[in-house]
Parts: C-alpha cells; structure tokens; sequence
C-alpha cells in the first residue's frame, strides 16, 4: 500500500469508528512471524490484564469505601479505544511513514553519532533492530522483556518512526561512493547562528504521535536499541495541536500564532510524488521512493513580536492572523495577488513579506513539504522564552526545494529580524522497507 493511501487512511480513521482492542494481524496487515512471539503482544490486550490487576488492588483497598470502588470503571479488553489512539499507522511501505503522514500532536527528533569503531555491519544490525521495534511499536504492541510499560494502556495513536542518514554516515560505513549528491552539506546563510553539537549526525530518527506517552515509549525504546553502537548527538522535543482541539480540522499555528503551512503541496495534487519523493529511476538506486528533510531549529524572539501591533504582524507575514487568508483577501487557501497595489501606490502584501518571498511562482516552483513542530525549552540566559520551531522540510532535491527558498529569503524576509536559525541538518531518508526488509538494507547489504 502506497504511503499516500496510508496517509489518508490514517486521516479517515480519526472519524472513523475506533479499533476494538486486541485487534488480530489480518486485520491490522502486521506479520507476526516477523514480530516473534514476544513483540506479538498488543498493549490494547495488556491493558485488560493491568486493569484488572489494578481494580482488585483498590477494591482491597477500599474496605468500608464502596462508593470509591463503584465510581471506578473496570477496564475491559473488549471496550473500544478512542479514535486518537485506535489510529494505526503502516510501517512497511513505498515510503517511510512520517513524511505525508498527517501531522501528529508530539514529536522527538533525535541525531546519533556511530560509536568509535563501529562501521558498516553494526550500522546495519542497528538498523535491523530500529526496524524492528518500530514495526511494534507502530502497530501497537510491546517490544519484548526490555518493554518500558510507558504505554501499555494505549493505541498505536498514529506513532510514526521515520530514520535517515547524514552526511558523515557514508564515511563511517566507508559507503561514500554510494552517497547521494543531493546529500551534500547545505550553503551557508547570513542569518544562521548554529550550534554544530546540535547539527548534522550518523543517524537520524523523527518520532511522532498523537499521544506524548506513546511517542516518549518509542524515543526510550530507540534509544535503548541503540547500546553501544551509538551514542545521541542531540534530541529536539516538540508539539502542535491535539486532534479535536478544533471545531473543525485546521492548519496548524505556530508561536507567533500565525497559522502554518498554508502553501504546502497536497496528497492529492498531481506532481506531489515528483516534488517530495525520489522516483523509481532515480539515482542513486536505493533511495528510490525516499526523501531528503532538512531540520533546522528557528528560535522565535517572541518577546519582541508579541511587541508588534497585529496589523505590522501581518505586514511582515503577509496574510491575516485571524484566518491566514492573503492580505489580499479571500480565505486562507484563496491565491495571493502578487501584483495588487494599495492607495499608497504600494503592494498590498509587502515586497519582503515571509509570504511573497517563499512563494513558489517567486522561486521557480522551488517547492517543500514543510511538516514542523513548536518548541518551547523554558527560558534562555537572557530571560527571554526559548521557543520556537523545529522545522522539517521534504523533499525530492534540497537543492531545488529548501536551499532556492532561504537563499531568498536569507536576502530580506521580514521576519528574519524576528527568527533565528540555531541548528541545522539534512538527512537521505530511504523508502520505505518492503515486508522481511529493515530500513536503509537496500544500502547497508547492496
């Protein structure tokens, strides 16, 4: 099943009526010879043992308190879960899931180095087992005696486990003559303020989901998987909204609480694979049906913006805050008028406004699949909110996509004065893993 068709069946599923508990592998597709006897334990099914397990206890407990006891409900292996956390996510595909994949409440981004020493064939047994845990994890199930038991009494939640490769992964696993040349590092730009500890790395894996237990089980179950092998770079938490926290599905807003990605490619629209995806042809061989996503965490200086009377917010911006639409009217998805001048004789929508200089027709149909999360890390030395957003881009060539666009808007986006660029990575995500396939094996075992 194509990752598109997944996409939109995760999306259905949240209307849909919700997955009863201990769901069998014919209906979920899963391969239970391939998860083991111990992986093919569903936390939906746990759930009825651990809650049956707690009633006794406050039952026991709660000698001369009946009214305690009766108000609490026995859970029940046959009740359904919630639409949020019945939603399930396929691991195999043509594309890794996490990339079209609708966008979850909870994110962790993390980047490990190799371990001195280690190469090729533990780069690949990592990778056997990363696969491995996600398959699990995403359907829903334990992973065997290590389980945390963070998120037994949940769904899958539409956890997602995307991995990729970086740049110094090639050299480490003496596979540089296999690196992709659209893997090459990224052009400076004059607003960047990195921090080359919280840059780059061998490995990358983005973890999502609609429930923040479910995504902390899968980054600890990572991280665990790891052992000596490797050893965490840096890690980047973030969030959006909650599904149903809206009367009606929206795009989300970030920080500045300007609504976020309005000008992203659809599903739906005919040149989306070709854009985002690296077609059957391409080259090199085994990143066909993958993606490359550049990461870059975007402190906002919200003490400053938050300064900003509205209407000079959405000068710099370029559409309105209320509804996103264009400062040249219509509604958020109506087309801007590029070329409509006000009575001062001026553009309507600003010539450095963030949205004319990251338009598409402004720079050659560039286009990206932007799929960010929020951030906030308390509070910086200077007293000031470390927040922000930790960007993630899609695309078939960051040279054609991502690099086009800031070079543009590097030159004089308004909002630059408002943002700053403090991390930095670009990552070859190979496609998705056929069934009996791990991640990145069309690489690891060419």
């Amino acid at each position: 099943m194509s990752e598109t068709k997944k996409a939109a069946q995760a999306k259905s599923a949240q209307t849909a009526t919700p997955a009863k508990a201990g769901t069998s592998a014919e209906k979920t597709g899963r391969d239970p010879a391939a998860t083991g006897p111990a992986l093919d334990i569903s936390r939906r099914r746990l759930l009825g043992t651990v809650g049956g397990v707690g009633a006794a206890g406050l039952a026991l407990g709660a000698v001369g308190g009946a009214g305690v006891y009766a108000a609490v409900e026995t859970p029940d292996d046959t009740s359904p879960l919630t639409s949020v956390g019945a939603t399930e996510v396929m691991f195999h595909g043509k594309h890794q899931a996490g990339i079209s994949t609708p966008l979850q409440s909870t994110g962790h981004l993390i980047a490990f180095d190799l371990a001195p020493g280690a190469g090729r064939k533990e780069a690949a047994a990592l990778m056997r087992r990363w696969s491995q845990t996600a398959k699990a994890l995403m359907a829903g199930e334990v992973t065997g005696g290590g389980d945390t038991g963070v998120a037994l009494d949940a769904g899958p939640s539409s956890l997602t486990l995307t991995f990729g490769f970086g740049h110094s992964f090639f050299d480490r696993t003496g596979l540089a003559d296999r690196r992709p040349a659209q893997l090459d590092p990224l052009p400076d730009f004059s607003s960047d303020q990195l921090d080359p500890q919280r840059s780059n790395g061998d490995l990358w894996v983005q973890i999502g989901a609609d429930d923040a237990l479910v995504a902390f089980h899968a980054l600890r179950a990572i991280q665990h998987d790891a052992g000596t092998a490797a050893k965490a770079r840096w890690q980047m938490n973030g969030f959006n909204r909650t599904p149903g926290a809206t009367k009606k599905p929206m795009t989300a807003r970030n920080l500045m609480g300007q609504i976020d990605g309005t000008g992203n490619p659809k599903v739906a629209d005919a040149d989306f694979e070709q854009r985002i995806f690296v077609p059957d042809s391409g080259q090199p061989a085994w990143m066909a049906g993958g993606s490359y996503a550049v990461v870059r965490r975007i402190r906002m200086l919200l003490d400053t913006w938050e300064k900003l009377p509205r209407a000079e917010q959405e000068q710099v911006i370029g559409r309105r805050k209320a509804d996103g639409a264009p400062l040249t009217g219509g509604t958020e998805t109506s087309a801007m008028q590029l070329d409509k001048f006000g009575p001062d004789g001026k553009p309507v929508i600003p010539a450095n406004a963030h949205a004319r200089i990251a338009a598409p027709e402004q720079n050659g149909g560039a286009a990206m699949l932007r799929r960010a999360f929020s951030y906030h890390d308390g509070v910086a030395a200077d007293g000031s909110p470390d927040a922000g957003l930790i960007f993630v881009c899609w695309q078939a060539d960051p040279l054609r996509g991502f690099v086009p666009v800031q070079r543009k808007l590097d030159r004089g986006d308004a909002l630059s004065a408002f943002v700053r660029h403090e991390s930095s990575g670009l990552f070859a995500v190979p496609g998705g893993p056929r069934p009996g396939e791990y991640v990145g094996q069309r690489l690891l075992e060419s």
